[in-house]
């Protein structure tokens, strides 16, 4: 009794800490709900398809995916993803509120998707890749042929890109596609055991068609990476084809081991030549190759790609820090004062200074992947019409947000679990997952050292254009050469100011690796060493011209959003965070270039602390305004009512050693070794 009574009285303490800093919260919680999905309206349309979807028991798991075999949780989570798709294709209030790209971007996404599959999707690329994949690359006819069958399911794809031994450098792929005219056959084959597809989610035993990406041969000629689609398994009965293709599962990973990842080899497996992808480039009867109108229209599925991975990975921060937070103002550890009641853990300074500022790092996220889904849009919409000035502009930004979104949000969720404690470490917190599915995507659809490159390649052209005297895309319009009267330590320490201050420190790091490069090329080195031998230099180029981007991005997002003021005050100091935290972490940059003062610096380190200070109040009201169901959160740490060790104990005695007294595993091995002796 005395247990029950100790154990009740620790859960009022929690619920009562959680409601006192509700009742701090000094906006309203609606409106930044409102600003992050884009309206009232689309909150209210998610609140509602959350609904529909979680209500359903077929969605529960009976026991944790933790304690399954590694088949049965495969089998779970597909049993789920299957009835997840049967009823959105079939519920017709679901089809009444969303269409069909945004639902399945809502079911597949880091949202309700991770809710209703924790341990990841087998069917996720047939949606988020393969179909888009069709729609992009495809023929009107192709699109026809295969489009209706994908979406209801009749087929079920997987986009095999990467191999065994190459990755992001498409270039490098080894599989080739080598056309037959006799016959008007393409022949995929697997000419090493590095040329084997590997990696690509739902490969291993659900996909009965791939988008396979290999080399084009015909007529003597290679034309570089192609995309062919590929049957993989008897439509009747998934058995893999006979002789040609060997598809199977590559393993465990560190995370998503329901994703169903893959490897595929190829013995000289024939398919139709309309089976090549042709909306961009033809391979007639006879072999002629009609090449593409341009080599960059592939940017687009790319990019579309990219922005999604943006959007995915604050979501999954704004559910590490949502966890975090709530934790944070429930626990209570040590003295701050000898003597006194052991205070929150969020009470203290170096707490504030972990979760604060990926707090603001969500929204920076937010307006900086907002604008880039923007221009993606306006520049498709100008594709149509055969304008591709601006797409390589696009496929930069895209590159660099992509890269900084997702280590960001990976180095994000890592510090939240570690704000935790000790109890971060456990599988019930939900941390761990969090980590292990958002760290995958600093590798996936492009490494990330990788895009920091190709956004430097970017800036050192763009850079020496504006030498020249030519006008640059508004992103990089601050390469231009400015008079030296313009160069000067600001006068004040604005926002604005300092988004400036950003500008400046880019442009100089700019200029300097662009002078270290021609030293280089002048010495004697060509042009590939030169560039290699600065290539540290050059992809800090690139963070900190997407840092400025993100700043830029959400500072102007504030201003402009429809919000009371109180709310708007809120969301500028988390915007006046973003800026100081950034800023006083990498003094460097902006000291050597003379963007600030070694003054301005030390009353940014002190606006810094009296910043914390400001925003602790809302820690709580803001990651509430995130408004991430419990379901979804999926944590004993970071439920909504605070109730934290209840959960935790509650969840630790559903563990199968805790069924029974003594583990049959005693009988076998320990009681022999403890009575060994006797």
């Amino acid at each position: 009794m005395a247990r029950v009574v100790e154990a009740s009285a620790v859960a009022r303490r929690c619920v009562a800490d959680i409601t006192a800093e509700r009742a701090k919260c000094s906006f309203p919680q609606h409106e930044v709900t409102a600003v992050l999905d884009g309206g009232e309206d689309k909150t209210q349309q998610r609140r509602k398809i959350e609904e529909l979807f979680l209500s359903d028991p077929e969605f529960l798991d009976a026991v944790r995916p933790e304690y399954l075999s590694h088949e049965d949780r495969y089998a779970n989570e597909l049993r789920k993803a299957c009835h997840m798709i049967g009823k959105f294709n079939n519920d017709e209030e679901i089809q009444q509120l969303v269409g069909q790209m945004e639902g399945i971007r809502t079911l597949m996404g880091s949202g309700l998707g991770v809710a209703l599959t924790k341990d990841g999707n087998p069917l996720a690329l047939h949606f988020v890749m393969f179909l888009p994949a069709i729609m992009g690359q495809g023929t009107v006819e192709q699109q026809g042929e295969w489009m209706g069958r994908a979406w209801t399911g009749e087929i079920i794809g997987t986009y095999a890109q990467t191999e065994l031994g190459h990755g992001t450098f498409l270039r490098g792929l080894e599989t080739t596609a080598t056309y037959d005219p006799a016959s008007q056959e393409f022949v995929l084959h697997s000419p090493t055991i590095t040329a084997t597809k590997w990696w690509p989610g739902g490969l291993g035993k659900t996909a009965s068609h791939a988008v396979v990406m290999a080399q084009l041969y015909t007529q003597g000629q290679c034309h570089g990476p192609h995309p062919f689609i590929v049957q993989l398994r008897h439509q009747d009965t998934h058995c893999s084809l006979p002789g040609e293709s060997h598809a199977g599962e590559i393993g465990p990973r560190l995370g998503m081991n329901t994703n169903d990842n893959g490897f595929l080899r190829f013995t000289h497996h024939r398919i139709p030549r309309t089976h090549l992808l042709m909306k961009h480039s033809q391979v007639l009867e006879d072999g002629t190759y009609i090449k593409p109108h341009n080599n960059k229209l592939a940017y687009g599925t790319m990019v579309f790609v990219r922005v999604a991975i943006c959007f995915d990975a604050y979501r999954q921060l704004q559910r590490a820090v949502t966890i975090a937070t709530r934790y944070s103002a429930v626990r209570r550890q040590s003295e701050l004062v000898p003597g006194q009641p052991e205070p929150q853990i969020l009470e203290y300074q170096t707490q504030q200074y972990k979760l604060l500022p990926l707090i603001a790092t969500v929204f920076g996220i937010h307006f900086s992947a907002r604008s880039v889904w923007d221009t993606y849009n306006e520049v498709t919409g100008s594709m149509q019409e055969g304008n591709l000035d601006r797409l390589p502009e696009l496929h930069a930004l895209s590159c660099g947000l992509k890269a900084l979104s997702s280590s960001d949000a990976a180095g994000g969720v890592e510090t939240c679990r570690l704000a935790c404690g000790g109890h971060g470490y456990l599988a019930s917190s939900n941390l761990p997952r969090i980590y292990t599915t958002t760290t995958a995507a600093i590798t996936y659809e492009g490494e990330n050292t990788v895009l920091w490159l190709q956004v430097a390649r970017y800036l050192i052209k763009s850079y020496r254009e504006a030498c020249k005297g030519h006008t640059l895309r508004q992103s990089v319009s601050y390469l231009t050469p400015q008079p030296a009267s313009s160069s000067a330590s600001p006068s004040n320490l604005s926002n604005h100011a300092l988004v400036k201050a950003f500008r400046r420190a880019v442009s100089h790091l700019v200029a300097e690796a662009a002078a270290r490069l021609q030293k280089g090329c002048d010495a004697g080195m060509i042009f590939e060493h030169a560039w290699n031998s600065c290539s540290v230099q050059l992809a800090r180029c690139a963070q900190v011209h997407t840092r400025y981007f993100t700043c830029e991005k959400f500072l102007s997002g504030v201003e402009r959003a429809e919000v009371s003021e109180a709310t708007r005050g809120v969301l500028t100091r988390l915007c006046r965070l973003y800026l100081v935290f950034h800023i006083t972490n990498n003094q460097g940059d902006f000291l050597r270039s003379g963007a600030l003062s070694p003054q301005d610096m030390s009353a940014l380190e002190g606006e810094l602390a009296a910043l914390l200070a400001a925003l602790r109040p809302d820690a709580v009201p803001l990651v509430d305004a995130f408004d991430i169901h419990d379901r979804i959160l999926d944590s004993t740490l970071g439920c909504w009512d605070g109730n934290v060790y209840h959960r935790m104990v509650e969840e630790a005695e559903k563990s199968p050693l805790n069924q029974k007294d003594v583990p049959d595993a005693y009988h076998k091995y320990l009681r022999p070794l403890m009575k060994a002796n006797l």
